[in-house]
């Protein structure tokens, strides 16, 4: 496979996790502000075809693959991350190119997810969530791929030495088969010097040249080293986090008891509303509430009721009226005598004189 030559990428991609590894916090927040500040989604602005694009993405990916595997610093891998995440989401080629991960290194990277759950990275697991979601890893044999044309012995990656993880070299140097061995050793010195000494039941102070309780204080700063780097792992918390915290449990206390206030009030008043009667007339005491709602009702009702009588006295005034219709006799209009007397009597025509 021949590869595309970009020292400038890896010098961009160390660039920018060395100012991510500047900021002490494996935030993503922070990781953002460095990605916008470097401008680092317009590496795939170059005029470059589908092709070329392609190939670019997955020389990418490679090259901060490589950061996001041991032997780096945790904040490093999780630097790496971030790179991945961003590089995936900015990629112009179509189709989208994913991460090769080979299944050798998948158990670090479970491992990895695991620590950033158990550290409680939220921000983090969240992305490599993200990732796992958009199906971005390309499982594989190998992490790069393998063709006729590719060399045998292909270049190692050598990375920044200030980016890998320094080994624990207490750990490796004090194991607890090593310190049950020391017990056993100290023991037996003990054993000996009580035979020699004069008193067989404790040694002679002038034998007494290594401290008794010098295995007891071994394993005890064994353990405050543990502690360390457990407390090294757990995510800050800011000042301004805290004081934010602090204000809303106030605002909220100070919300809850005015509520019981105002609660406290409509109680007083309600119970103040109630009459008290005297003992010989208990039986009769009422609140004014429900007194007055009754009254209110009788109006109603009485009102009601004038109103359905006099619907009902129309009703039958009316029935009656149509009643006495239907029983009288039709009436015939009288006739206008004059017109009747001008049509019987016949109009006589005037005789001419004859001269």
């Amino acid at each position: 496979m021949i590869t595309m030559e970009t020292p400038g990428l890896v010098a961009d991609c160390e660039t920018l996790l060395g100012r991510f590894q500047e900021t002490d916090s494996v935030r993503f927040e922070e990781f953002a502000a460095i990605w916008k500040d470097m401008k680092f989604s317009q590496i795939f602005f170059g005029g470059m075809r589908n092709l070329e694009q392609c190939k670019f993405a997955r020389e990418a990916f490679s090259i901060a693959c490589k950061y996001f595997l041991p032997p780096y610093t945790f904040q490093i891998r999780v630097g790496a991350l971030y790179v991945l995440y961003g590089l995936y989401n900015t990629q112009l080629g179509q189709p989208k190119q994913k991460i090769r991960i080979a299944l050798k290194d998948w158990n670090e990277v479970e491992t990895f997810y695991q620590d950033l759950l158990g550290a409680q990275h939220f921000d983090a697991a969240y992305i490599f969530r993200q990732l796992r979601l958009n199906r971005a890893f390309h499982f594989t044999g190998m992490p790069t791929l393998l063709t006729f044309w590719s060399t045998k012995n292909p270049l190692r990656h050598v990375g920044k030495e200030e980016f890998k993880d320094i080994r624990d070299r207490v750990q490796d140097l004090v194991t607890p088969e090593t310190l049950e061995e020391m017990l056993n050793i100290h023991e037996h010195y003990r054993r000996t010097k009580c035979l020699i000494s004069a008193d067989k039941s404790q040694p002679d102070r002038a034998l007494s040249l290594v401290k008794e309780d010098f295995v007891e204080n071994l394993n005890n700063c064994l353990s405050e080293h543990e502690l360390w780097k457990t407390e090294k792992g757990k995510p800050k918390i800011r000042n301004d986090d805290v004081k934010d915290d602090v204000k809303e449990s106030t605002s909220q206390e100070s919300e809850e008891s005015e509520r019981a206030k105002a609660l406290a009030i409509i109680k007083a008043k309600s119970y103040s509303a109630v009459t008290q009667a005297s003992k010989s007339r208990r039986h009769r005491q009422v609140q004014l509430a429900s007194s007055e709602s009754s009254s209110d009702c009788a109006v109603e009702q009485s009102q009601k009721r004038k109103k359905t009588r006099k619907k009902t006295e129309a009703k039958g005034a009316a029935k009656k009226s149509l009643s006495s219709k239907e029983i009288s006799m039709p009436t015939i209009p009288e006739e206008d005598y004059s017109s009747s007397s001008s049509e019987d009597i016949p109009v006589t025509k005037r005789k001419r004189k004859k001269n």
